[in-house]
């Protein structure tokens, strides 16, 4: 199991840093998994105040002109605002840069900020990723491209460069619980990355059996349908440190996200049942994190890649850099046969 992290980049307010001096210490961060040998670090899409990843790519290739062997990554690249030749272009630049360690994550995204920032219509939603999402696709694999859609000129035998450094630059779908979402990734044959917020890991697998029974039919084996789990989670040197550490921003956090989105307060027991054993949250030490993570993916049948989101829980720069050592030294020896 390959062992990331996802940040949104918090631009970490009430902490009395500068957007700079805080963009400063998540690049750290990146170096810092990098040295410790986490396999993945992702940037993901936001247009809003509190976060600075309204350019994930240029996070991206500063962090690949500091680190050696960390996959930089998407997460999630909101491609249904964007055009496609771009959003390749920029990914292609950054795997020349970083020598064949960028991916893209992509999908319609949960927040719905772009739409009107960049003129789109939110009710085109699933639209305009269906159609984006091919053209990417048909870039990523086609030096030339002829195509015609709905939402942008069309292309005659148009090339776009650069190309990626990487033969088939990877391209991960993004899905939350539409099961539509699922079966579409099986059916391109993409590997899967599942963001799981709340509730229990194991309702999640009627829709991943979906995403695998899709992309059987559609003449992929399963080795090619790999699947990905992003969770909230922190690892400390002992599971009361953790919970310690890590409830209060997440309850402060959750909480106005639930104002804004309709779900009710987070409180202390529902935040033990998201860290008991088949509860999503992977909030503890070294070890009791890999037999969360185990169980995660026994309940799934199988799991690929797992990707913390750490940094937006009101932690210390201090306590996540502490986190991702542990997660390089303890967490990831734990798995390596997993």
């Amino acid at each position: 199991m390959e062992i990331g992290i996802d940040s949104f980049a918090s631009a970490m307010y009430g902490r009395e840093l500068s957007s700079a001096d805080a963009m400063e210490e998540l690049l750290d961060r990146i170096v810092a998994a990098d040295k410790v040998g986490l396999d993945v670090y992702g940037i993901g899409e936001h247009h809003k105040k509190e976060f600075l990843d309204s350019a994930p790519a240029v996070i991206l290739a500063a962090a690949a002109a500091r680190t050696n062997r960390i996959g930089l990554s998407s997460a999630v690249k909101v491609l249904s605002t964007d055009d496609p030749v771009r959003v390749y272009q920029r990914f292609a630049t950054l795997d020349l840069i970083s020598k064949g360690r960028a991916e893209l994550v992509v999908g319609r995204g949960s927040a719905t900020e772009a739409f009107p920032l960049f003129g789109f219509d939110l009710n085109d939603y699933d639209a305009l990723f269906a159609e984006k999402l091919g053209l990417l696709l048909q870039i990523r694999d086609q030096e030339y491209v002829t195509w015609n859609g709905r939402y942008r000129p069309a292309l005659e035998n148009q090339p776009v460069y650069p190309r990626a450094f990487q033969e088939k630059l990877p391209i991960w779908l993004g899905v939350g619980g539409t099961p539509g979402s699922f079966v579409r990734a099986g059916s391109l044959g993409l590997p899967l990355m599942v963001a799981i917020i709340g509730g229990q890991t194991e309702r999640f697998r009627p829709l991943v059996d979906l995403y695998r029974e899709a992309g059987i039919k559609a003449g992929y084996s399963l080795d090619q349908l790999k699947v990905g789990l992003h969770s909230p989670g922190y690892i400390a040197k002992s599971n009361e440190k953790a919970i310690k550490d890590y409830y209060p921003g997440y309850a402060e956090l959750w909480t106005k996200l639930g104002k804004e989105r309709g779900w009710p307060p987070v409180t202390r027991a529902k935040f033990d049942a998201l860290i008991a054993p088949k509860g999503v949250l992977v909030v503890g030490d070294a070890e009791h994190a890999a037999e969360k993570l185990i169980r995660h993916s026994e309940a799934l049948g199988g799991v690929d890649r797992f990707t913390f989101q750490m940094d937006n829980a009101g932690l210390t720069h201090q306590q996540l850099l502490d986190s991702i050592n542990l997660i390089g030294t303890e967490l990831i020896p734990l798995l390596k046969h997993v």
